[in-house]
């Protein structure tokens, strides 16, 4: 339940279009629900802003449908993350409305009328075209919580004027997202060009001893500039989100 509707409920119970009873029955669900195999935290747009995010990964289609389902009454808007092409296409044969994003593995549906509520742009950027999946589920996340995004892909440190040549929109932006794998150099280079916060996210792209993208991750934790954050290997969602936040 979000805030407008709460209030929308709170007045209908003060003018006597519902009574207390009806109103209790309708807040039952606070703060969570239980259907057996989860529990909704349907209090957390409330809480925190934004509703529950579905983490697809390990659940199959008919559990990600359940817990969509039960959101689709409670007119939350849903993003589920780390979810596989066919399990989506079961979810989407139950709800055509939804969109795939194929390359960031997320479903998402809105049902709110919120749309851009921040005013602030986020920059997607990604070091290489192999780092583009992970930079997807960041813009993906990022627009679902109503912010303007922006993606700038394939400009590493490989050929860094190719960034360079983009410098007005990396000083347009209010907050940037830097995507990388192998050495992870990135982040530092853009922090060093921009007075705004730069979320990093190492990716599990390069060869061996790159060892999974944590080559990445020490490289982007040891960043010399002092406006680099850094969040776990391929978390776009999670670099998304927080750059939401930071945005509003």
């Amino acid at each position: 339940m979000d805030l407008k509707r709460l209030e929308k409920l709170l007045h209908s119970i003060q003018k006597g279009e519902l009574t207390v009873q009806e109103g209790m029955q309708r807040l039952k669900t606070l703060p969570f629900e239980d259907i057996g195999e989860a529990m909704i935290d349907h209090h957390r747009p409330l809480r925190k802003g934004f509703p529950e995010v579905i983490f697809g990964q390990g659940k199959d289609a008919e559990q990600v449908i359940k817990i969509m389902e039960r959101m689709v009454e409670a007119h939350e808007d849903i993003l589920v993350t780390r979810i596989e092409e066919e399990k989506a296409k079961a979810v989407l044969q139950r709800f055509p409305q939804a969109s795939y994003n194929q390359r960031a593995r997320t479903i998402t549906l809105r049902l709110s009328d919120a749309g851009v509520t921040a005013e602030g742009m986020i920059l997607v950027i990604a070091a290489g075209t192999s780092d583009i999946p992970v930079a997807e589920e960041a813009a993906v996340t990022a627009r679902i919580m109503g912010n303007r995004v922006e993606t700038l892909y394939d400009v590493g440190v490989s050929g860094v004027h190719r960034l360079l040549n983009h410098q007005e929109r990396l000083m347009e932006a209010h907050v940037l997202i830097v995507v990388a794998g192998m050495e992870g150099a990135l982040p530092s280079v853009v922090g060093g060009l921009v007075a705004r916060p730069v979320i990093a996210v190492p990716t599990s792209v390069g060869y061996g001893t790159s060892f999974g993208g944590l080559a990445a991750l020490l490289a982007m934790l040891n960043s010399c500039a002092s406006n680099v954050a850094v969040v776990n290997i391929d978390n776009g969602f999670g670099a998304g989100y927080i750059a939401s936040l930071i945005n509003r």
